[in-house]
Parts: structure tokens; sequence; C-alpha cells
């Protein structure tokens, strides 16, 4: 699918993130977007730490789960530097464990494992009837809509250019306080061209991965991650990359929250093709926390 030249710059400088440079065997170093935030996205680091792994293993092993934990937030004025341990090469599988680490200290590890591509049994859930995205509002018209009347911090959250085109089914939660069902869709797109690698295909599709989620465990509070009263911050990531996609179209992110408690929420989440296929499966857990100031 094209698309417009102006939608490439956010892509290119996500690429450019990933580009990780070497510095010593299984070290890697990696920079942040200035995008004025004060924590790293965690969507970033995630991805990051996917291609540090990714560039020890086999190019013929491709990421099939990682498994991650947030530890401290990132700083996102000084670079991460990625530390990759070969746990085992095995004749079908690859086990890695990756640290990054900012000013002297982790801040976030995770697992990763890879497997040499094979046949095997097949099935998946079917993707659940939603309504396409091309019916649905563009952030163009839903910041035109909504964006005027919005906290400072919503505003500067959607008027960033991302890489990531986000377009829910229904925008009920920015209308109204009520609680609601745990539970969304969300289409998303690449809003430019990612290379025809599967590695950095895995690492865009980890990084949007992250978007979002947290939202959802909020719903049947009546509140979202942009209320002054709550400190909210991803804890724990899981993914399970089950077949590959090219990431030149739509995909929707069906969401769901089973439960909230002990300051906890999880929320669980499906990506889907256009076309109905299962790519990817997630799970996070996340803080939510009412600050000590309320």
């Amino acid at each position: 699918m094209s698309r417009p030249p102006e939608s490439q710059a956010a892509m290119d400088q996500l690429l450019s993130t990933l580009n990780l440079e070497k510095l010593e065997e299984n070290l890697f170093r990696g920079l942040s977007p200035q995008v004025g935030w004060q924590r790293v996205f965690g969507g970033q680091v995630i991805a990051q730490a996917l291609m540090a792994a990714q560039r020890t293993v086999e190019k013929d092993r491709y990421v099939h789960s990682l498994h991650a934990y947030f530890m401290r937030p990132g700083d996102p004025s000084v670079p991460i530097v990625y530390q990759v341990e070969r746990i085992r090469d095995g004749s079908s599988f690859a086990t890695r464990w990756i640290v990054a680490i900012q000013h002297g200290r982790p801040i976030f590890s995770m697992s990763a494992s890879f497997q040499l591509e094979e046949q095997g049994l097949d099935h998946q859930v079917a993707m659940p009837p939603v309504t396409q995205p091309d019916k649905l509002m563009g952030e163009k018209e839903f910041k035109e809509l909504f964006l005027a009347q919005a906290p400072a911090v919503v505003r500067k959250y959607w008027n960033q250019d991302r890489p990531i085109e986000v377009r829910p089914v229904s925008l009920v939660h920015y209308l109204t306080k009520d609680k609601l069902e745990p539970r969304q869709d969300i289409w998303v797109r690449a809003v430019g061209e990612v290379p025809a690698d599967r590695h950095y295909q895995a690492c865009v599709l980890a990084y949007l991965s992250d978007m979002t989620l947290l939202d959802t465990s909020l719903y049947p509070h009546g509140t979202s991650i942009f209320d002054p009263k709550l400190q909210v911050a991803s804890l724990d990531h899981a993914m399970w990359f089950h077949r590959p996609c090219t990431l030149d179209d739509w995909l929707l992110y069906t969401q769901d929250s089973p439960s909230s408690s002990g300051a906890r929420g999880m929320t669980r989440g499906s990506l889907y093709t256009r076309s109905g296929t299962l790519i990817a499966s997630v799970a996070q857990e996340g803080l939510i926390r009412k600050r000590a100031d309320e």
C-alpha cells in the first residue's frame, strides 16, 4: 500500500532508532528521538532490545516469543546500552537474554527465543467482526473534532508525528467518563514504508504492540492514562509471533483486560491482518496507582 511522501519521516526516524551502533561483541547502543517526553516509550526499548538480540543470531532464525520487564523509566536524553547474553544456540532454537542499561543501572530486561522456520500443525481463532478502517474517522478528522477542548497532555500526545497511525473502532471513551467494558478494537498501520526484512518487521510490530494497552485496563474505571491523578506505567510485556507480516496494510489490534487489582492492570491483545490472519499475541501488566498527593 502506497504512502504519501510526507508520512515517511516519522517511520524513517523509527528505523533510525532501530539501527543500533555495535560497540563490541554482544554490546549495542541505541538513541531515542527527541520529542519532548520525560520517559522513553516502552515500545521503543522492546524494539531496540529485539534488534540487538537479532544481531547475535543466525539470519535464518526468527523471533517467536519475547518476555520483558520494565524496571526503571528510560531517559530519552542519553543513549541506551543493550547487553546481549547468548544463552543457547540449538539446532532449531536460539535463546538470548538482553539487559538495557542507562546511568550505570539496568532499566529493562528481556528474554527472546528464535526458531528456524519449519512446518507444523496450524490453527487460529477467528478475527472478530468489526468496522473496516476505511469507514472510520482518520486521525486528521479526530484532531479537528476532539483536540481543541482536550487537556494539554492529550493534545501534545496526538499532535506528535508518529510512525504508527491509530484508528479506534469506537470513540466512546473519548466522549464520556462512564465506566465501560474492558475491551477495545483498534486498527493500526505503519505510516511509512517498512523494509522488506523480517527482522525489521518484527521490531516495528513489537514497537506498536505497546500502544494503547494500558488504556484498556482503565475503561471499567471511567478514566485514562492521561488522568493527572494516576501514575501509570508498563511493568512487563510478553509477545508471541505466530506468522510473518509485511506491515503494508492495516492491522486490527483487539484488546481485553481480564483483571485489575493490587494497583496493577492486565491486558491481552491479538494482532490480525485485514484479511483475518492472526500474526501475534500480546500480554501486558501495568502499574495503575493513585498519586500520593491525591
